[in-house]
């Protein structure tokens, strides 16, 4: 699995180093992510459309979830 790193050390999956510990993410457009249910994430990748860009900061991580969210486990991801 390749390494993803993430400097977003309030997430659940945040892991020493920045490494992600999510066993998949999902990574779309700012405005898809915002018109998107938040318990759809990288389980679900194959129900939503493409999403294109014209420049890095309009991507979004859809699987953040805050390290204290009791609802951890919602978006189907689990940490490794």
């Amino acid at each position: 699995m390749p390494q993803i790193f993430c400097s977003v050390n309030n997430c659940h999956y945040y892991g020493q180093g920045n490494l992600c510990q999510a066993d998949k993410i999902l990574i779309t457009s700012d405005t898809m992510s915002q018109n998107l249910s938040a318990n759809i994430d990288a389980p679900n990748a194959g129900q939503i459309t493409p999403t294109p860009v014209a420049k890095c900061p309009e991507t979004c991580c859809k699987t953040f979830v805050h390290k204290n969210d009791f609802n951890q486990n919602t978006d189907g991801v689990i940490k490794r």
